[in-house]
């Protein structure tokens, strides 16, 4: 019997689910509802699916990636937090960051939001290290046994622990953990020298305290997971890795935008393939919609993300995500405007047209009422009423003065200029034109708005991969196993054998955890970077940095990197100019496990001018027949002329009139305007 890795990715609408055959490289898909109420039901009915649809095969890995962490932090279900500081430094959280958020343009009007922990559930421990690590006081052992104590009276028993200057010594951040398992063995704790290694006292709490927060719920759910499962398996990390179920619930923080890192790689992989080396991906779901940016076959990755209102320095995939998917709730303003979003109906009770007792327009409501969604959704398994969708459409326009059509329209015009906007932010943030990049649109609803993408936007082209609502969990089969280590280090003149030696050390951290996931030594891969910035600014840019010894030539390589990135991100540079000196602020390490990527077939050539299945009356411009195509029965060289509608078993690419899809010979469907 042959063996198949899977890939399963769990979505606020859907959970997709991805089967590799590792003898063949024969690639199965399939989708089922996803079960909110505990996500573990969706994930093992999606594996049941698509072993049966494989012919039920000899499972070799499972590789998921979930969403637990981020909806917890999103819905902010944080209970039962306490939080453990440096003696005097007990309103850190309070104090937070003099900024306020984008969209605030005078700090009058906003009103700083509750702390993750309120400030009387905080405890302070004597004792204090200078920023080389050096110890100025001793730690106070009674205070810490105390906090214990406390904690343990209260019934706290999720703990963050972040001393000052601890990324420089992590002694007596070690020492406050011994106490706490001690004096109060059923508390889960996070220390930060062991979630991020790096200065800035208040982002390093926080993210300390977001994988404390987290860390008693992933525990539960991939216990509960592993038992039902009755095979080990992995789970997608933020920053474009893997790792193994029983690592990651030592770092859940990790995971906190597994799914949509997934969705960034796999488009990569499909767009790279295709001769794309640089895009923009576009993952469109029931819930929400995220957008990265891949730039020569790697998606940007950061370390300033955020989850909700709180800010994550770990290494992540660069994500902007907006509230625009296809469950995405037409909504009238007290001023009597349309809105689209953030709100969104999931998938219980989902959007009218389910008939799950939805009571809100949605997206994919207005797509159905304009004809540009079949009558039904997975190949059949979800019927859709028409009827429902239409009354509800009907309703809204009645509550506006407008025609039904011009409403429904207009949702999906809001909606694409949401998703446009969220694309402009990411390219604009980072110094890049949207008009170089073509577009890979997957997701169940990506592809739905790509035509109205390409004419805001101006994009060249937009890709639409074989089975884009799989792309996500077709994305978890191609990831290495990758771990991120940092050390602060902070000083306007590097010394190569410091520098040498703190390397050695995070290398010698991602060997051991390459050798807990079977890694043999020989297969190790260290990818070295740097975080410089000109002395005086506030933040820094991260550049790789080359293998081998650390001599003059090393650094001169890091600089010069650094000079090209901080000119193409700023529009400026001091490469030649002495007053302005370079600062050395973080040194990292990242340990990958290498894999093998499943390979993407190339596709037989076949007719230009395939012949619809049906013809159906679709809204466009106005009301007119459309031929509708299965896109099964669309080959290599084949071009569909808009208007049009190409359907397929877990999504829908509306073709607008004036725009055309040709078939690539990798199976891609590559959008245009027609020139």
């Amino acid at each position: 019997m042959r063996s198949v890795r899977i890939g399963v990715d769990t979505g606020g609408t859907f959970t997709d689910v991805v089967a590799v055959d590792e003898q063949t490289g024969e690639i199965t898909t399939t989708k089922t509802p996803s079960t909110p109420a505990d996500p573990a039901d969706g994930f093992l009915e999606g594996v049941r699916k698509v072993l049966t649809k494989a012919g039920l095969q000899t499972v070799s890995a499972v590789v998921h990636g979930t969403t637990v962490a981020t909806n917890q932090l999103l819905e902010d279900r944080i209970a039962d937090l306490g939080f453990v500081t440096t003696e005097g430094f007990e309103f850190i959280l309070e104090i937070a960051r003099q900024s306020v958020p984008d969209g605030y343009g005078n700090s009058y009007f906003w009103v700083k939001p509750p702390r993750i922990v309120p400030v009387h559930r905080v405890r302070t421990v004597g004792g204090r290290l200078d920023h080389t690590g050096a110890e100025v006081r001793p730690f106070d052992e009674a205070a810490a046994v105390a906090a214990a104590g406390w904690f343990r009276e209260r019934e706290i028993t999720a703990i963050g622990v972040c001393f000052l200057h601890s990324y420089a010594n992590p002694a007596h951040e070690l020492r406050m953990r011994e106490v706490i398992e001690r004096e109060h063995p059923g508390a889960v704790v996070s220390i930060s020298s062991d979630v991020l290694r790096e200065y800035r006292e208040y982002e390093r709490s926080v993210t300390t305290l977001v994988d404390a927060a987290v860390k008693p719920t992933m525990r539960r759910y991939i216990a509960g997971l592993a038992g039902r499962l009755g095979m080990p398996f992995s789970v997608m990390k933020s920053n474009g890795g893997v790792l193994s179920a029983a690592e990651v619930v030592n770092q859940p923080i990790t995971t906190v935008l597994s799914g949509p890192a997934a969705g960034a790689l796999g488009a990569a992989l499909v767009a790279s393939t295709a001769g794309h080396r640089s895009v923009i991906t576009l993952d469109g779901g029931g819930t929400s919609t995220d957008v990265a940016v891949v730039v020569d076959g790697e998606p940007s990755l950061t370390t300033e993300g955020s989850v909700g209102r709180y800010p994550c320095k770990i290494p992540m995939i660069d994500i902007v995500t907006v509230g625009a998917g296809g469950g995405s709730v037409a909504w009238i303003s007290p001023e009597g405007t349309l809105k689209v979003g953030p709100k969104s109906a999931g998938a219980d009770p989902g959007p009218l047209c389910y008939g799950r007792g939805g009571t809100e327009v949605t997206v994919t409501d207005a797509h159905v009422f304009l004809g540009r969604v079949p009558a039904h959704l997975l190949g059949g398994e979800i019927p859709l009423e028409a009827e429902a969708a239409r009354q509800g459409v009907e309703a809204l326009a009645g509550k506006l003065g407008l025609s039904p059509e011009r409403t429904a329209a207009g949702i999906l015009e809001i909606s694409a200029f949401n998703q446009s906007n969220a694309i402009r932010r990411l390219t604009v943030k980072r110094g890049l034109d949207v008009r170089d990049f073509p577009m890979v649109a997957f997701g169940g609803s990506g592809p739905l708005l790509v035509c109205r993408l390409i004419d805001i936007l101006g994009l060249p082209s937009v890709i639409v991969p074989p089975d884009p609502g799989n792309v996500s969990a077709f994305g978890l089969l191609t990831v290495d196993v990758k771990n991120d280590y940092v050390r602060t280090f902070v000083t306007r003149d590097l010394s190569l054998d410091s520098a040498a030696e703190i390397f050695g050390d995070l290398e010698g951290q991602a060997a051991e955890a390459l050798d807990r996931e079977g890694f043999a030594a020989d297969r190790h891969v260290y990818a070295r970077s740097a975080d410089l910035r000109y002395y005086g600014q506030a933040y820094e840019v991260r550049v790789p940095a080359p293998a081998g010894p650390l001599d003059e030539a090393w650094r001169a390589e890091v600089l010069d990197r650094f000079h090209e990135a901080h000119r193409r991100l700023y529009g400026y540079g001091y490469r030649d100019d002495p007053r302005h000196g370079v600062e050395w602020v973080n040194l990292r390490v990242s340990g990958i496990g290498p894999i093998t990527r499943p390979a993407i077939g190339r596709r037989p050539y076949g007719t230009a001018d395939p012949r619809p299945v049906t013809v159906r009356e679709v809204f466009y411009d106005g009301w007119g027949p459309a031929p509708i195509h299965r896109r099964a029965d669309l080959t290599a060289g084949s071009t569909v002329t808009g208007p049009a509608v190409i359907e397929e078993y877990g999504s829908t690419l509306p073709v607008h009139p004036g725009f055309t899809a040709t078939v690539d010979e990798f199976g891609n469907l590559e959008v245009r305007r027609e020139r």
